[in-house]
Parts: structure tokens; C-alpha cells; sequence
């Protein structure tokens, strides 16, 4: 059983995403857990104080390649100015339960 944990473990991506812009208050949020689930990956978003939004994927490299690209334009009223990219630190990837999930803002 550890061997195919270790498999799995090993294929993951993990992104710390940062999207910089007029992001907020056009539906980025909701339209990113869509597209999160559509493409099987798992995670969480919020909105950031400063205007930015954030978010954490984990998933494979394709399905993750595939939201990050998604976020890089956003839905039609966002502008995206720049979008940042990380891997999490330990305490953002805790935050990760299974499916993907709206947070509160911070």
C-alpha cells in the first residue's frame, strides 16, 4: 500500500498560485472552483486583503498545467496583470481537504 502512496505522492503537482489584477468581484473565485473540478484537481482560493487572489492546487501535472493556465486569463470581466507561482508551504497544503473549496479572505 505504501508503494502506490509513494507513486501517487510522487506524480502530484503542487502550486501556490498569486493572481495579480482586477481579480476580485468578478467572479474569479467561483469560476476557478469550477474549473478546479472540471479538470480533478484538488485545493482551495480566497480572496487576499491587498486585492490579489490566491489559491492552492494540488493534482497532477497536467490537470494542475491546466488550471494555471486557466488563471493566467481568468473569467471575462477579470484583467489578470502578472499571476505568481510557488510551491505551498506546509501550512497552505494543510488547508487542503478534498475537492476544492472557497476560503475566507485574508
Amino acid at each position: 500500500m505504501a508503494a502506490s502512496s509513494d507513486v501517487r505522492a510522487a506524480s502530484e503537482e503542487r502550486l501556490h498560485i498569486t493572481v495579480h489584477g482586477r481579480v476580485q468581484g468578478v467572479g474569479f473565485r467561483e469560476s476557478m472552483v469550477l474549473v478546479a473540478m472540471e479538470h480533478g484537481v484538488v485545493g482551495w482560493v480566497r480572496n487576499r486583503v491587498g486585492g490579489t487572489v490566491e489559491a492552492v492546487v494540488h493534482g497532477s501535472p497536467e490537470a494542475c498545467a491546466r488550471v494555471l493556465r486557466w488563471s493566467q486569463r481568468g473569467p471575462r470581466a477579470a484583467r489578470v496583470d502578472r499571476v505568481e507561482v510557488r510551491a505551498p508551504i506546509a501550512e497552505e497544503s494543510e488547508l487542503v481537504q478534498g475537492g476544492f473549496r472557497r476560503l475566507e479572505t485574508r
